[in-house]
């Protein structure tokens, strides 16, 4: 699936289910929510927190979560997810194509 695929599919499932977006202020209120959730895992399973029980849930699911409300908030806003990519990444491309390569802190 490409980005515009998703951007259309999630467009779709609100209209046909979600009766309408949330606004985007509750979206990025639930981009936040949905992100401390993939934090709380990121922190038990690689960091030094352990799970309480009964609490583990799957990071591909939570990820899921963030770009899901992403998605609606790029739809809402009229964002090309795909284009707004592609010029971050020339952006990046432009700007960092030598700090990483020359930073010491970086070498094995």
């Amino acid at each position: 699936m490409t980005i515009k695929e998703a951007q259309e599919i999630v467009d779709k499932w609100i209209k046909e289910y979600g009766v309408r977006y949330f606004d985007e202020m509750t979206n990025m209120a639930i981009l936040t929510e949905e992100v401390g959730e993939v934090a709380r895992i990121m922190a038990r399973k690689y960091g030094e927190q352990s799970f309480k029980p009964g609490e583990e849930k799957e990071l591909g699911d939570e990820l899921a979560d963030v770009m899901w409300v992403l998605i609606c908030i790029a739809n809402q806003t009229g964002v090309d997810l795909t284009e707004a990519l592609e010029k971050n990444l020339q952006k990046k491309t432009c700007r960092d194509n030598k700090r990483h390569i020359n930073n010491p802190k970086l070498k094995e």
